[in-house]
């Protein structure tokens, strides 16, 4: 019996990143085998470049404002506030990955695949959460001056 040597195809350090918050228990292997059955049915259901469409969806999925709570003489206030470029992304994978957890009935990898092809396409709870996030710090605009204190 012969064992095969596991030679991983290249991905970037945004993949790598992405595989880091798929895994579950420290699980790494099974992370990257969902990714890369992932990639494969994006570029089947597509007929595209399946990493175009995972950087599309993570650049549709980053928000740009947020609200942060912030104690000021007895009340709490939500301010709204710029995200940082770590937290975006951080947030991205969060809520694409918890998109394709919270949906029913396949494997893993096909709603990963359908949560990343909706949020490449605006579609998806990954793009609703952003908007709402978006939608709350619109409505605390007033607030925006109470950011120095």
């Amino acid at each position: 019996m012969k064992i095969k040597p596991h030679i991983p195809e290249e991905s970037s350090p945004l993949q790598e990143k992405f595989i880091n918050y798929v895994m579950l228990d420290g699980k790494k292997s099974t992370a990257r085998k969902i990714f890369t059955e992932t990639l494969k049915i994006i570029s089947k259901k597509t007929g595209g470049d399946p990493e175009k469409v995972f950087k599309t969806a993570i650049d549709n999925a980053k928000p740009e404002m947020e609200v942060k709570p912030k104690r000021i003489g007895g009340g709490v206030y939500q301010i709204p506030r710029e995200v940082p470029p770590g937290r975006a992304l951080a947030l991205a994978f969060r809520w694409i990955i918890g998109g394709a957890r919270d949906k029913k009935g396949a494997g893993m990898s096909e709603k990963l695949a359908q949560e990343l092809m909706d949020a490449a396409n605006g579609q998806g709870l990954a793009i609703k959460k952003k908007e709402d996030t978006h939608r709350m710090a619109q409505a605390n605009k007033a607030f925006a001056h109470l950011a120095r204190y």
